[in-house]
């Protein structure tokens, strides 16, 4: 067997789509048009390949397969995958530190997690890691030892992007932007209720104030608004502007949307306070005039965000909350939520889920949440089919204990008798598109006495049973009786 040093370039695959802390990035509007590329540890250059062909300004480096390649400083550098093939561990340190010293605004890191050691066959122990069966080096952490060493080596606080990817930001007005967008609520503008002659003699100018309310829940200064002056020359003022667009549509509308925006600015500052909340002055200039707006000042704003990150710590309140939740299944022991419902819950239960995501970034491919309510965790679960079956299987679960700051992965892909939903309509927003046909098959159900045994139906090889003990069977969405056997 060759040195592990030799036998780095192993690692590094081909794939057929972005890698997955490229991905990401994108998702999270990090990797996006503008913002310059470098892929340190770029392998075989696939991601680089794909960036470009996408139109992005992305360049890659790798001391074996792309030595010539170009290492420049640029607003994002991805270091993915590299650090956990380092068998040295002040080398692993040291090039985390050079692709961090080339990073404009943020650093993606990537590295595999010990849930993944599983799927490496014939490996030994060697120094803090494992040798594979093909010769290379592989270390695995768990996800607090990732966040915690990234932090620690660049003594600066990382962000949990998703599991085993993490975010390190040097514009500080980039993270916090992130940040609120990541625990911040999407909200449609109020539609217009009433004919109004001066309103749609002005739409053009209008629907852009529209807009800014509705990302910020207030009315902006002029400066913030590139109409401002045309609105001031024809209307007298922003506000006597803002004053007909309430009179025109719905001002309830518009006073929950600023009581929402309240909430999404107590959600991010209570979870900002696990990693180290901001300074005022770090917020970008829009947000500092949001807290302004809605507490008063900064210091109002996190004594608030204070008392609901407490909150969120007792799990009596957490079940109370659970209990009482306008969105979501009940069962006796959690609240289980569609991923269109998490930001219909209340701020507390945000900032429960928060904590789980802040220590464990999102979770790819998750559509429902299950919060516990006597445990302090929450579990990230995958129904790939949860539009189209009317009785979905669980594919991945992926558990977050706050208590002991663990994670536990389970698998059903290859499960002859996975866990299956029921009562789809109870986890979804009611303006969910087919929430209506769910219900509908849920009240077959309940009539055909399908439910009277609730500990038994919630794996599929048990409900198929007692769909066949009652004679019936599922047809899309609708429950219809079970054709006669013949003779």
């Amino acid at each position: 067997m060759g040195s592990l040093r030799s036998n780095r370039h192993k690692t590094a695959i081909g794939r057929g789509a972005v890698s997955r802390p490229i991905r990401q990035g994108l998702d999270d509007l990090l990797v996006s048009e503008g913002r310059s590329i470098l892929d340190y540890g770029c392998g075989r250059g696939g991601d680089v390949d794909r960036l470009r062909k996408l139109g992005f300004d992305a360049v890659g480096w790798d001391p074996v397969h792309q030595p010539g390649g170009e290492k420049r400083p640029s607003d994002v550098v991805n270091l993915g995958y590299v650090v956990n093939v380092i068998e040295d561990a002040r080398e692993r340190a040291s090039t985390l530190k050079r692709a961090w010293s080339l990073a404009g605004e943020v650093l993606i890191v990537a590295a595999r997690l010990k849930e993944e050691r599983k799927r490496c066959a014939r490996i030994e122990e060697t120094r803090d890691g494992v040798v594979t069966s093909i010769g290379t080096f592989q270390k695995f952490f768990s996800q607090s030892e990732f966040t915690a060493w990234v932090s620690a080596t660049l003594e600066t606080p990382c962000v949990a992007a998703a599991p085993g990817v993490v975010y390190v930001f040097k514009n500080p007005a980039l993270k916090e932007r992130f940040l609120l967008r990541r625990y911040g609520r999407l909200r449609g503008m109020p539609r217009k209720r009433l004919s109004d002659e001066r309103f749609e003699e002005h739409k053009s100018l209008l629907e852009p104030l529209m807009g800014f309310f509705t990302e910020h829940g207030r009315v902006p200064k002029p400066h913030e608004l590139e109409e401002s002056q045309r609105i001031e020359e024809a209307m007298g003022s922003i506000g006597r502007a803002f004053a007909l667009v309430r009179l025109v549509t719905n001002k309830e509308e518009w006073a929950q949307i600023e009581s929402d925006r309240r909430d999404d600015l107590r959600v991010y500052l209570a979870l900002g306070r696990l990693s180290g909340r901001p300074r005022f002055s770090d917020l970008p200039d829009d947000m500092q005039l949001d807290v302004r707006a809605h507490f008063g000042n900064y210091t109002k704003a996190c004594a608030s965000a204070d008392e609901l990150l407490f909150s969120a710590g007792d799990k009596d309140t957490i079940n109370t909350a659970c209990r009482q939740s306008a969105v979501g299944k009940q069962t006796p022991t959690a609240l289980y939520v569609h991923e269109d419902g998490l930001g219909h819950l209340e701020p507390v239960l945000r900032v429960y889920e928060g904590c789980a995501r802040s220590f464990l970034g999102v979770v790819e491919d998750t559509n429902v949440y299950k919060l516990h309510r006597v445990k302090a965790q929450v579990s990230y679960l995958s129904y790939p089919t949860f539009d189209k079956d009317p009785h979905p299987a669980a594919h991945d679960t992926v558990v977050a204990n706050l208590d002991e700051f663990r994670v536990f992965y389970r698998n059903y892909s290859e499960s002859e008798n996975p866990p299956i939903l029921h009562r789809k309509e109870e986890l979804v927003p009611a303006e969910y598109p087919g929430r209506e046909k769910f219900a509908r098959l849920t009240a077959q159900e309940e009539r055909a006495g399908l439910f009277e045994d609730t500990d038994i139906i919630g794996f599929r090889r048990q409900w198929a049973e007692v769909l066949e003990e009652r004679g019936v069977a599922l047809r899309g969405h609708r429950l219809v009786k079970r054709p006669a056997a013949s003779d």
